[in-house]
């Protein structure tokens, strides 16, 4: 069975890919979250930010995206640690809807899927708990990869 797993090891541990003899080249993943806002968290938005009682919540959640996007190998057991050249997370009020973008970019052996998706997932964390004392009504939907190259 271990023949066609990717971490698993021939006698069937857990095992991190063997990266060492590929070429280090350009890579760089786009990962998007959506978090539903109750209509009593997005009044509260003014030119494109949500001032919520625990301070700027686009601002924050861009922090710690960033700061997530670094300790992914830490967090995801088989995830390498990358050297990370790009951080870039955007936070979008759409209707009622935070939308997360997080790209992340390095010239390494591994893609960085995974940095981009956890990036996503931590700011939209960051977004629910700033403003989780507002309404407990949001929903976070829809962590996804949406382009890596």
């Amino acid at each position: 069975m271990s023949q066609n797993l990717t971490h698993v090891d021939e006698t069937g541990l857990p095992s991190m890919v063997d990266v060492g003899g590929r070429e280090a080249t350009r890579r760089e993943a786009t990962a998007q979250a959506t978090v539903i806002l109750p209509p009593e968290v997005g009044a509260l938005a003014k030119d494109g930010e949500i001032f919520a009682p625990k301070g700027p919540v686009f601002a924050t959640a861009i922090v710690a995206g960033t700061q997530a996007v670094k300790r992914t190998s830490d967090l995801i057991p088989f995830c390498h640690p990358l050297p990370v050249e790009k951080i870039r997370i955007r936070c979008v009020l759409e209707k009622g809807t935070a939308v997360i973008f997080c790209t992340v970019a390095c010239t390494a052996r591994t893609g960085v899927e995974m940095e981009a998706l956890t990036g996503a997932s931590v700011a939209a964390l960051t977004v629910y708990d700033m403003c989780k004392a507002l309404s407990l009504g949001m929903e976070i939907r829809e962590v996804k990869l949406l382009e890596k190259t």
